[in-house]
C-alpha cells in the first residue's frame, strides 16, 4: 500500500471534523457545502478502496452503516429522570422556596433558564473523546442502542473538538435533544406525499422515527439536527456550574442552544419565560416550554432527586398548543389565486391561550387522507402557533351521525366552473373576475410587502368591491375621498387620511411592485431577484419563460406562473393603466454594488424613527443582510430601546453595537 493513503485519509477526517465544528458550533464555516462534499466522496472512496484503514469515528459513517435486524439495549449508569412541570408564576416561586428551603439559604438561587426542545432526548457515551454509544432516553433507565443512526447527525461529533486549552476527559456522557426544524418537517412530508407514503403527524414523531429505523442509511436522508443540554457521567474534567457544562461542550464541539440565559434569578427566569412564550412562534423549531435549572453543580450534587425527577430542575410549559373540540361545519374560501380551501367550523376552543373557531383543512386530498367527516371530534393545533388545523379525527369518539363533506363543482362564491389540474391538489376556480378573487387581491396589493396603504383594511376592502366601487387593484388610485367619505363608519377625515396614503403610495420599488401583482409563486425574495435581474417592467413583461428560468433563483414552476401571468392582456392592461396614471417605480441599489454589501445586520429594540421593518428594507436595499440572531458572522447589532439579550450575546461575541443614526450614516457611506 502506498504510505501516503493511510496519510490522505486521516488529513480528509481531520479536515472535516474541523469543518463540522466550525459550522455547527461556531455558525462559521470555512468552506462551501459543495467542497465539503467534495472531500466527504473523496474520503469515502479511499474508505471504500481500502476497507482495513476503516474508523468508528470516521466522517464517512453520517452516510449509515449496514441495516440491523433489531436494537440492542443499554442501561444509563446515571437515570435520564423526567422534569418536574410548572403552569403558572406561582409554581415557578414555589419551586424556589422548596430549593432555598432544602438548602437553608436565604438569598437569591442562581439558575439557568433554556428553551424546552419538543424532541427526542437521547444519551452519547464518549471515551477519549471518541463517540462509543449512542442510545435513546427510553424509560429513563436503559433505552435502545441507536448509535449508527446518530452518528448520521452532522452537528453530532464523532471525536471530541481538541484544542490546547482543552483537557479531553477520559469519559463524558452527554445528554442532548434530536429534533427535526419547522420548514425540513414540511419538506420532509412533501417528498413522502409525492412518494404515496404516509406523511407524519408533527417533527417530534418524524425525529423519533427517524432515530428508530434498523437502517441508518434511511435516518442519513432525514434533516435531524440536536442542541446537547447536559452531562452524565464525567471522568477527568472539573467543573462547577451548569453554564460552565455548557461552555465546556460548547468548546468540545457540541452544539448549545443560542437562547440559553444563564446566571439569573428566578424572578428573572419568569421574565424570560414571557419574552420567550413571545417568540416561540418565529423559532424554527418546536419548543413546548423553558428548563430552569440550578446552576451551581455541587447545590444540584445536594438537592438530589426523587425516584423521577431532580430536584433542582423545572419544566415551565407553555400553554397547550393542541386541543379536541368538534367539527360543527365545513364551507370553502377563494383565495386571490382561485384555489378554493375548505375550512372547518369548530366549536370554539382555546388553543395556547387563543380561542379558535376555524381551522384550515387545506385541501380535498387532505380531507380524504384524514377521513374529516362533519360532526368529527378531532385534535386542533395552531400551525406555527398560527394558523389553526386539523391534525387528525378521534375515530372513537364517531357516532355514526357524521356526514361526509363534499368540495363543490362550481365556485361557491361566483359560481363558475372549478378546475384541477394534473399537477395540483387544489381545485380552483377559473374566473378571475370572482368577487373572492379580487377582494384577496386587492387586499395583497395594499399590503404591508407591497403598496403598504395605511388605513385601508380587509373590513374597507370588502365594502369598496361589494358597491362595485373597485374591481382591481389600479381602481384604488381612481378613489376620491367624496367616494369614501360616504361609505359605513368612515368619515371626512378618515377618507382625507387614507386618500392621502393612497397618494403617498404611489412611488414605489420595482421589487415591491413586482410582489404587489400578486403573481403565484412570486414572494418577496423572488420579486427581489426579478428586480435585481431585469431592471425595469417592461422586461419583465415581455420576458420568455427560459429566459425567467435563465435568472439564477427562478424555476421552471415560476418562470412559467410569470409568463402565464403577463400573458393576459387583462394583466398587462392594469401595469399599464397604473404606470399611465402615476405609479413611479424606481429601482433599488443592486444589493451586490451597495455600500453595505456583504455586511451582517441584526436588529433589537425599539428604533427612535424606523420600524424594524423599514430598518430591514433600507439595509437590504443598500446591500447587507438581515438575521434574526447574533452570531460571530454578525457585523453590527443596531440596538434601539429596550434591546434584550441580543445586546449582551453580541457584547460576548465582541460584535459592533451601533445605534439608529450610526445605521444612517453606514447607509450614505459615511
Amino acid at each position: 500500500m502506498d504510505l501516503s493513503i493511510p496519510k490522505r485519509i486521516e488529513e480528509l477526517r481531520e479536515a472535516l471534523h474541523r469543518h463540522n465544528y466550525r459550522y455547527y458550533v461556531l455558525d462559521d464555516p470555512e468552506i462551501s457545502d459543495a467542497e465539503y462534499d467534495r472531500l466527504m466522496l473523496e474520503l469515502i472512496k479511499l474508505e471504500t478502496d481500502y476497507p482495513e484503514l476503516s474508523s468508528p469515528d470516521s466522517p464517512s459513517l453520517r452516510v449509515g452503516a449496514p441495516p440491523l435486524e433489531k436494537f440492542e439495549t443499554v442501561e444509563h449508569s446515571l437515570p435520564m429522570l423526567s422534569l418536574e412541570n410548572g403552569f403558572n408564576d406561582s409554581d415557578i416561586m414555589e419551586f424556589d422556596r422548596r430549593i432555598k428551603r432544602n438548602l437553608n439559604i436565604d438569598g437569591d438561587i442562581v439558575y439557568t433558564a433554556e428553551p424546552k426542545l419538543d424532541g427526542v432526548a437521547v444519551e452519547l457515551v464518549y471515551e477519549n473523546g471518541r463517540l462509543i454509544t449512542a442510545s435513546t432516553r427510553g424509560d429513563g433507565f436503559s433505552g435502545e442502542l441507536i448509535t449508527s443512526n446518530v452518528k448520521t447527525i452532522r452537528s453530532v461529533p464523532l471525536r471530541l473538538h481538541n484544542e490546547k486549552e482543552n483537557a479531553i476527559p477520559s469519559l463524558l456522557e452527554v445528554r442532548g435533544e434530536v429534533f427535526i426544524a419547522k420548514e425540513a418537517f414540511k419538506s420532509l412530508n412533501n417528498e413522502r406525499l409525492a412518494e404515496n407514503l404516509p406523511t407524519f403527524a408533527n417533527p417530534r414523531n418524524a425525529a423519533a422515527g427517524s432515530l428508530r429505523q434498523l437502517d441508518s442509511k434511511i435516518t442519513a436522508k432525514r434533516p435531524l439536527e440536536i442542541f446537547f443540554y447536559g452531562v452524565g457521567r464525567v471522568a477527568g474534567l472539573m467543573l462547577e456550574s451548569h453554564w460552565e457544562t455548557l461552555n465546556t461542550l460548547q468548546k468540545f464541539g457540541f452544539r448549545i442552544n443560542p437562547h440559553i440565559r444563564p446566571k439569573i434569578t428566578v424572578e428573572k427566569a419568569i421574565e424570560c419565560y414571557r419574552e420567550l412564550s413571545e417568540k416561540r412562534h418565529l423559532l424554527p423549531y418546536d419548543i413546548d416550554g423553558m428548563v430552569i435549572k440550578v446552576d451551581s453543580l455541587s447545590f444540584q450534587r445536594r438537592l438530589g432527586a426523587t425516584s423521577r425527577s431532580p430536584r433542582w430542575a423545572i419544566a415551565y410549559k407553555f400553554k397547550a398548543i393542541q386541543e379536541t373540540t368538534r367539527i360543527v361545519n365545513i364551507d370553502v374560501q377563494v383565495g386571490r389565486t382561485g384555489t378554493l380551501t375548505p375550512v372547518a367550523h369548530l366549536v370554539p376552543v382555546k388553543v395556547g391561550g387563543v380561542t379558535v373557531s376555524r381551522a384550515t383543512l387545506h385541501n380535498e386530498d387532505e380531507i380524504k387522507r384524514k377521513d374529516i367527516k362533519i360532526g368529527d371530534t378531532v385534535l386542533v393545533q395552531r400551525a406555527g402557533d398560527v394558523i389553526p388545523e386539523v391534525v387528525k379525527v378521534i375515530t372513537s369518539k364517531r357516532t355514526g351521525e357524521e356526514k361526509t363533506f363534499e368540495m363543490p363543482t362550481s365556485c361557491p362564491v361566483c359560481n363558475a366552473s372549478v378546475v384541477r389540474s394534473e399537477k395540483e391538489v387544489a381545485l380552483r376556480c377559473v374566473n378571475t373576475a370572482c368577487p373572492a378573487q379580487v377582494k384577496e387581491r386587492i387586499k395583497h396589493f395594499a399590503s404591508k410587502g407591497a403598496f403598504d396603504i395605511d388605513g385601508l383594511g380587509d373590513k374597507l376592502i370588502d365594502q369598496l368591491v361589494d358597491k362595485d366601487l373597485l374591481f382591481s387593484y389600479a381602481d384604488i388610485f381612481r378613489l376620491t375621498k367624496e367616494t369614501l367619505k360616504n361609505l359605513e363608519r368612515m368619515g371626512s377625515k378618515s377618507a382625507t387620511n387614507i386618500i392621502r396614503a393612497i397618494e403617498d403610495s404611489r412611488k414605489i420599488s420595482l421589487n415591491r411592485f413586482i410582489y404587489a401583482l400578486g403573481i403565484r409563486h412570486v414572494g418577496e425574495h423572488v420579486a427581489g431577484v426579478l428586480a435585481n435581474a431585469l431592471k425595469g417592467m417592461d422586461k419583465l413583461m415581455c420576458a420568455t419563460p427560459d429566459e425567467l428560468e435563465a435568472i439564477e433563483g427562478v424555476g421552471p414552476v415560476v418562470a412559467e406562473s410569470i409568463a402565464g401571468f403577463f400573458r393576459q392582456n387583462e394583466n398587462r392592461k392594469i401595469v399599464k393603466d397604473m404606470i399611465a396614471g402615476g405609479i413611479q417605480i424606481f429601482r433599488d441599489v443592486d444589493q451586490k454594488a451597495g455600500v453595505l454589501a456583504g455586511k451582517v445586520f441584526v436588529l433589537t429594540g425599539t428604533l427612535e424613527t424606523l420600524t424594524r421593518d423599514d430598518a430591514k428594507n433600507a439595509i437590504e436595499r443598500a446591500g447587507g443582510k438581515v438575521t434574526g440572531s447574533v452570531s460571530r458572522n454578525t457585523d453590527y447589532l443596531v440596538a434601539g430601546a429596550s434591546p434584550g439579550s441580543k445586546l449582551k450575546r453580541a457584547e460576548e461575541l465582541g460584535v459592533a453595537i451601533i445605534d439608529e443614526n450610526t445605521l444612517k450614516r453606514l447607509m450614505i457611506g459615511d
